[in-house]
């Protein structure tokens, strides 16, 4: 396995400034305007729509949720004001919280939140599940919305504030009635932060303005909750694809903040009195290879089994984290979390394997492996998923492109002649993965399920019973009992558990830990 080449201090400081994308209006106050790299390009901007990460990010600069989940997950009213149920669990009436307006002006109101929610349920595999216990969704006044349910969902109200794949952000109702599977035509939410459609360059720059009119709570920020307090007028994205001209500009303080620094920087970062990190989510991420169920080879679980057993996690972990940030983690939930199963590693057998795969019939089938080369926390696990498909005898074709473009090519349900795809690799931050529900990877509903489309009727059926168990020694049972069979029809190969830094100029305060970047509750000092 091949290492990038640790830079040195003088490499770094030897490279030219980088291009930063210009607005396209007069130049703002630099100390006014918070300037931030992500980790990927932004270019599909509903947020319902699409659940990579990135828009999830910008989602919630622009909207805002019911609910939201602390730093360690636990759920706390976010637009809300509070909560009721009824004595059996099956009505819930929820008060909206005062001054919520949308950026137009408009009052944010019973009705926009229930549109919202309906159209989040379409989308979301949670909220598809959801959708199933309502009997009516209803709204009784303007700040009043309740929730009759068929029978009871004891986690509706994390359904309702989830903080990753596809929250559940509120919008007007004339954008929520958009279809489902269509792109809402303006960006108008109520959250901290206003997006600047004239400026917006897909790919390369992404400008907010200070949301004036927002009335943070009353608590402190911690996670997706609490008080959400802009200090800044301006917050500007600017997509760098290259690690080391991002660590540079971060080094000669061109930009504030570098979502994802290369690892090999770190070192010479935290050595730089100008620059300071720390660790982005303490849950992790869980690496994953994802199978293309639908077509061969991966079709049959003994050739998913075959590659899963030979895939070396220490090898997939070394190429995207720091020494001691890592660890070996074969489950299919972080091994952070509590209640996770780690099944047993079979000693890594190439020959076995290969027996396997001739004997489902598989020997020399063609594999495309789609691979993101501007997100260096997993372009280098997909070449090396690409090279282990080569020791196992398939036919590998390595396609690399862009982040953007391989979200839309995941979208194809063709087979690999057709312009499909096999296999490609991504991260699960942990909380987007906590639970049976949430856990798009295992998920087995076929056509409605994650990229890839799994059918595994056995373990949505331990979802359901997880769902609707009486009490916690249930609940635990039937935790247990979803990952054995998930395990066993293996939907995806876990790579190891990992957590990442995030870097950002000493003088910028208030960076809050979780599975995404929240763009609020920062100071310059």
């Amino acid at each position: 396995m091949q290492r990038r080449s640790l830079l040195t201090g003088a490499a770094l400081a030897a490279l030219p400034l980088p291009a930063l994308a210009q607005p396209s209006v007069a130049a703002p106050n630099r100390a006014r305007t918070l300037r931030f790299v992500p980790q990927a390009a932004l270019t599909a901007l509903d947020p319902i729509v699409q659940n990579a990460t990135i828009s999830t990010t910008h989602g919630f600069c622009v909207f805002d949720t019911l609910f939201a989940t602390d730093a360690k997950l636990a759920i706390h009213p976010q637009m809300a004001a509070g909560h009721e149920a009824s004595a059996d669990g099956l009505l819930w009436t929820i008060r909206l919280r005062d001054g919520l307006r949308f950026h137009d002006g408009a009052p944010v109101l019973a009705r926009d939140c229930v549109a919202s929610l309906k159209r989040w349920c379409v989308r979301d595999l949670f909220g598809q599940i959801l959708a199933r216990a309502v009997a009516e969704w209803g709204t009784p006044d303007d700040r009043t919305l309740t929730i009759r349910l068929s029978r009871p969902f004891p986690a509706l109200l994390y359904a309702l504030g989830k903080p990753a794949s596809v929250p559940p952000f509120i919008m007007p109702e004339r954008l929520a009635a958009t279809p489902p599977d269509r792109p809402v035509p303006e960006m108008v939410g109520s959250g901290p932060w206003k997006f600047l459609a004239p400026e917006f360059n897909p790919g390369s720059f992404v400008a907010y303005a200070r949301n004036e009119a927002y009335v943070p709570r009353d608590e402190p920020a911690e996670g997706a909750s609490g008080g959400k307090r802009v200090t800044f007028d301006r917050l500007e994205w600017h997509i760098i694809p290259d690690g080391a001209t991002a660590g540079a500009a971060l080094q000669r303080g061109e930009v504030d903040w570098v979502e994802y620094p290369l690892p090999d920087l770190l070192p010479l970062m935290a050595r730089d009195r100008g620059i300071r990190t720390q660790v982005y989510d303490p849950t992790g991420f869980l690496g994953v290879i994802r199978f293309n169920h639908l077509h061969p080879p991966f079709d049959r679980v003994e050739v998913r089994r075959a590659l899963r057993d030979c895939l070396s996690q220490p090898d997939h972990m070394a190429s995207v984290a720091a020494p001691g940030d890592w660890r070996e983690c074969h489950a299919l939930f972080p091994c952070t979390l509590p209640g996770v199963e780690e099944f047993p590693a079979p000693p890594r057998d190439l020959a076995r394997a290969r027996a396997a795969i001739r004997a489902a019939g598989a020997e020399g089938a063609k594999v495309v492996v789609i691979n993101p080369t501007d997100f260096a926390a997993v372009a280098p696990q997909g070449r090396l998923a690409a090279d282990l498909c080569r020791q196992l005898g398939f036919q590998v074709d390595l396609q690399e492109m862009d982040w953007a473009a391989m979200l839309s090519r995941r979208n194809s349900r063709e087979d690999v002649a057709h312009g499909g795809w096999s296999i490609y690799p991504t991260n699960f931050p942990a909380a987007s993965i906590a639970n049976p529900a949430v856990n798009s990877g295992i998920r087995g509903d076929g056509p409605t399920a994650w990229f890839g489309w799994p059918t595994d009727p056995a373990t949505e059926a331990g979802i359901e019973r997880w769902l609707y168990a009486p009490d916690p020694a249930a609940q635990a049972e039937a935790f247990a009992a979803v990952q054995r069979t998930a395990w066993e029809s293996v939907g995806f190969a876990p790579s190891g558990l990992f957590v990442l830094k995030t870097a950002f100029r000493a003088d910028l305060s208030g960076v809050l830990q979780g599975p995404n970047p929240y763009l609020w509750n920062l100071r310059r000092s």
